[in-house]
């Protein structure tokens, strides 16, 4: 390996000492800026994510969000090991498309980026000092920062571009159609001189903006940026969240809260021994020479077990999606539940899968058909809006996690939306049993309000039947 490493040093010096003219031209990146200025903005978000700032909300709020104590689990060890294992997770996929582009260059180091990526993952050597200062990192996400705007502003220039050009061109069209009859009237040639104008401004606008964003970089120059980025973000995770020293990801118990479903979790948890270093104090990153072994064995096959859901919850059974979206209708006809009509409640019993219908029937007996109680329904609205209180946040995190993974799948070249919501933070992880039993609490309390909003309507309604009735009589 030393030798390897002798070897690739005395070749780019001796490239770098070789005459302009005899070194072939390295190629521009051009259009894959679009899809590398996405990759560059999620590795940014992953560095922004494991600030202290950013660390110390994930340990103090995040993962103390009462639904994840409530359905997830208290142990703050096991969440911030799953919180772990999803940032490493992330930029496993990240490193992947890095190496694709290292692929593409001149330069034999980063041409195995991912060889090295996974020597580093797993004994912490870094052949090619790709770890730098968190003083260096951050000037370079600046510069990746401003990489990424230029970039995002030259989709948009290079979208509205054809746009100008085709009403331009229809204007014309029009424009020489007039003149065989008559000249054009000036407003139109008004409306010419505009256009042609506008669309002068534009190509000198993405003409500038190709200059300055990622399009005239080369591959090299963006790989090393990435390779750098990924390998310091990569050291930083390991010394956040201590890996290597006592405590790993993937030696964490995976066991769950054993607390009943009931509308306030437990208020005891475990206390944190997963981040190695105190949260009141500014994190320092450690030197690349520094960083020695600090796990063992495949790092990232081992980090991807640590996120498959057990049996037990409703990633396994894929029925987090589907929950979450069965809990924010439901959370919108509990603030109105006077417009439910037969149909949407119809609909909603459709949506349960065979095991809530059981459940929910089992629930439901021996309830009566009768709903005409007000105090019963104030407390069925104050048990619905306490379940909710801690529920429907989960459930609104399902939804944009999932959306904000949908969006990246479409590769989309505009700027990627990073909602900053935790795999742990939604009902993937969530227990199945006590996640059904919440839901079929809320089911059994709005079927309740719903009867009695019924009723009460009715009741309204008979009475003013009679009272006008009355009033008919004695005219």
């Amino acid at each position: 390996m030393a030798l390897e490493s002798w070897l690739i040093k005395v070749k780019t010096t001796i490239s770098n000492s070789l005459p302009t003219s005899n070194i072939k031209k390295r190629p521009k990146i051009e259009v894959l800026a679009f899809e590398i200025s996405g990759l560059m903005s999620k590795l940014l978000h992953l560095w922004q994510s494991l600030s202290h700032n950013q660390i110390t909300h994930l340990h103090k709020q995040a993962i103390a969000l009462d639904g994840v104590k409530k359905l997830v689990s208290d142990d703050e060890s096991f969440l911030l090991s799953l919180a772990c294992a999803e940032m490493v997770e992330t930029l496993r996929l990240i490193a992947r498309s890095i190496s694709r582009l290292c692929k593409r260059c001149n330069d034999l180091g980063l041409q195995h980026f991912d060889r090295f990526f996974d020597e580093f993952a797993d004994s912490g050597l870094d052949t090619h000092s790709w770890v730098v200062t968190r003083k260096e990192m951050e000037k370079m996400a600046k510069k990746m920062t401003r990489y990424v705007a230029k970039t995002s502003e030259l989709h948009k220039q290079m979208e509205e571009l054809p746009d100008t050009e085709r009403a331009l061109k229809r204007l014309l069209e029009s424009s020489r159609k007039d003149s065989r009859d008559s000249p054009p009237p000036a407003i139109k040639m008004k409306k010419v001189v505009e256009l042609q104008q506008k669309l002068l401004l534009q190509r000198n606008e993405v003409k500038h903006l190709k200059e300055s964003s990622l399009w005239c970089l080369t591959f090299e120059t963006v790989a090393s940026m990435l390779a750098r980025s990924s390998f310091t973000v990569l050291a930083r995770i390991k010394q956040v969240f201590a890996i290597g020293h006592e405590k790993a990801p993937s030696s964490l118990p995976r066991t769950f809260s054993t607390s009943s479903a009931a509308v306030h979790p437990s208020d005891n948890s475990t206390p944190c021994k997963f981040i190695s270093e105190p949260l009141t104090s500014k994190p320092q990153l450690q030197d690349s020479g520094e960083i020695k072994h600090l796990s063992h064995g495949c790092f990232f096959f081992s980090n991807m077990d640590a996120l498959k859901p057990p049996p037990s919850t409703l990633g396994a059974v894929a029925l987090a999606l589907h929950y979450a979206n069965l809990i924010i209708i439901m959370e919108k006809m509990v603030r109105s539940p006077h417009l439910i009509g037969v149909d949407t409640r119809d609909d909603l019993y459709s949506m349960l899968p065979t095991s809530m219908r059981v459940l929910l029937r089992k629930r439901l007996r021996g309830v009566g058909y009768s709903a005409s109680d007000p105090a019963l329904a104030g407390e069925w609205r104050e048990a619905l809006r306490r379940i909710l209180e801690w529920l429907s946040p989960l459930a609104h995190n399902m939804i944009r996690w999932q959306s904000e993974r949908s969006l990246e799948q479409q590769k989309t070249a505009a700027r990627p939306s990073t909602t900053g919501v935790l795999l742990l933070q939604t009902l993937y992880f969530a227990d199945q049993v006590k996640t059904e039993a919440a839901i079929a609490e809320l089911l059994v309390g709005l079927n309740y309000v719903w009867r009695f909003e019924r009723e009460m309507n009715a009741k309204v309604l008979l009475e003013c039947s009679n009272a006008l009735s009355e009033l008919q009589g004695n005219g």
